[in-house]
């Protein structure tokens, strides 16, 4: 079997039986929707998912600052998404990364390695990030975050205690580089970095307000979710996709879910918001499948659009956030 070294993500979700006991088809729909939050952002970073089971998800990279870079910018995401649900309903992931030899399985990775992480996963806080020693060794000085020792822990059926550190998010400090944390300790100085501040958060409260505001359409990228309701030969599902939004028309182009088909979407927002949008998939001989109409609006930077296959009744919707 062969052997090398790997930076391995694990992540699963706190109080994961609670979310399903209380609303197991809620909870299922927004954990698919999270999937395809770190199915992006893993792919994005260079990594790649190796396993999955239940709510657990499994990922490897082959530096260890591109799979801290993922898991910071996975749990930002996510926490904005649980931001807006009420707090006993929020879908919070543990994440816990190592850098270690694991053995290759085919497409499994296998090992002390996965199990590291899998054990430092465990030691996180709901939403919060844990990592070895080894993981901490190689970003500590490549990536402007905080972390806090945890000492060396020990963990079931791994023989050896571990160094442990969890990323910390208290302190705001800990993501600007150390040239920024020496003006902002000077005390002569602070009344520049005011200044700097002030004219900063003018600039970005009308980005904001632009963006947020409703009747106001931005030109950019949208992602998120399109999900399917079930029909009599297919359960409901959901995945994820994006498309480009430029003067009004909005058009996207993604991998359909089966081999051999793409899926093409083609849309029109006016300026009030209101949006149509067609989507259909095609086989790789160029067979066109049932077309899907959706209507919705863009408010806010979210697009919501539902409707259905034509000629079918089966349903369908889609969520995109401006990116």
């Amino acid at each position: 079997m062969k052997r090398k070294i790997a930076a391995i993500m694990a992540a699963d979700v706190a109080g994961y039986g609670k979310l399903v006991a209380e609303d197991e088809e809620e909870t299922l729909r927004r954990l698919q929707s999270y999937r395809a939050v770190f199915q992006d952002f893993i792919a994005r970073f260079g990594g790649r998912i190796f396993n999955t089971a239940g709510d657990a998800v499994l990922a490897e990279f082959a530096s260890a600052v591109e799979a801290v870079r993922c898991a910071t910018e996975v749990q930002a995401a996510l926490r904005t998404r649980n931001e807006q649900l009420p707090p006993a309903r929020q879908v919070k992931f543990r994440l816990g990364i190592n850098l270690g030899d694991v053995m290759v399985d085919g497409d499994d990775l296998l090992g002390d390695g996965v199990n590291v992480a899998a054990r430092l996963q465990a030691a996180a806080e709901p939403g919060g990030i844990c990592i070895s020693g080894s993981v901490y060794d190689q970003i500590r000085n490549k990536l402007s975050l905080s972390f806090k020792s945890l000492g060396e822990q020990s963990f079931k059926n791994i023989p050896q205690p571990v160094r442990t550190f969890t990323i910390t998010e208290s302190a705001a400090e800990g993501r600007l580089p150390s040239r920024h944390l020496a003006l902002l300790r000077a005390p002569a100085q602070r009344w520049l970095v005011a200044a700097a501040l002030a004219a900063l958060a003018i600039g970005v409260g009308y980005s904001l307000y632009a963006w947020m505001a409703p009747g106001v359409v931005q030109d950019g990228l949208y992602a998120g979710a399109v999900c399917f309701g079930p029909s009599r030969n297919d359960p409901a599902r959901c995945f994820r996709a994006q498309g480009i939004l430029s003067d009004g028309t909005l058009s996207g182009r993604w991998p359909g879910r089966d081999p051999g088909v793409t899926m093409f979407l083609a849309g029109e927002v006016s300026k009030a918001g209101a949006v149509k949008i067609e989507m259909h998939g095609e086989t790789a001989d160029g067979t066109r499948m049932p077309t899907i109409n959706l209507v919705g609006t863009l408010r806010g930077g979210e697009i919501d659009a539902a409707g259905n296959f034509e000629g079918f009744g089966r349903t369908a919707t889609l969520k995109w956030q401006r990116q």
